[in-house]
């Protein structure tokens, strides 16, 4: 007996279309930072056998409802689960420093917390790339700026980060000479998008940008390895 065949017609499907679309899902549509000292719990394939806490950032919403945790690690703010390098970090959980509990999924309170605010502000789809949120950078982090081969290395506290409307997230920098006041705080006409001005960046914790700063032998050395800046 021949095989019936289907009513529908084959369809031809653009894998491009099918990889942005889920890219877009991916995409951060809302921040909270982190006030509560939660820490991401990583590990190295150097030392398998010690566990390692980092303070995370903030949390971030995706456009597919997903929670992240979100910590500024190498050359961007990355969500905590994308770290599977054992050499570098691998991500292991969340931690509770308070309680010492270890858990694999961002708090539930978390997520109420973003869906609230993203429905608060329901920002209207625009072709442009818009500003759509401001958060302050609570860890002391740095950013090593690296604008050309030849060109020194500067290292510059972060004082915020920016959400754009593309899910894109930018360090806000300051441009020491024209600020007017102290503190420095988000708002400040010194402060410009860390990317507008730098086109290679590395993140770092605040003791190590003191170390580096200190030039500590140990820390330049291991700086060393993944910051020079490769020729044109």
């Amino acid at each position: 007996m021949a095989a019936s065949l289907s009513p529908r017609s084959a369809q031809v499907i653009d894998l491009e279309t099918v990889r942005q679309r889920q890219q877009a899902q991916k995409c951060l549509t809302r921040l909270a930072p982190e006030l509560d000292g939660l820490e991401m719990v990583y590990q190295l394939d150097a030392d398998p056998e010690t566990y390692y806490g980092m303070p995370i950032l903030a949390w971030g919403l995706r456009e597919d409802g997903q929670v992240v945790g979100l910590i500024p690690w190498m050359e961007t703010l990355t969500p905590c689960h994308h770290l599977d390098s054992h050499e570098n970090g691998c991500f292991i959980g969340f931690r509770d420093p308070e309680t010492e509990e270890i858990f694999s999924d961002p708090p539930e309170h978390k997520w109420h917390e973003l869906t609230s605010a993203a429905d608060y502000f329901d920002y209207e789809a625009s072709a442009d790339i818009t500003l759509i949120q401001q958060i302050p950078d609570t860890l002391g982090t740095h950013a090593l700026c690296i604008d050309s081969v030849s060109a020194p290395c500067q290292m510059k506290p972060v004082y915020g980060w920016n959400l754009y409307s593309d899910g894109s997230v930018d360090a806000l920098l300051a441009d020491e000479e024209k600020a007017a006041m102290t503190p420095i705080l988000l708002g400040d006409n010194c402060l410009y998008s860390a990317h507008s001005r730098h086109p290679k960046l590395y993140f770092f914790q605040r003791h190590i940008a003191n170390q580096i700063l200190q030039e500590d032998p140990a820390t330049l050395e291991a700086l060393a390895l993944i910051a020079v800046p490769s020729a044109p």
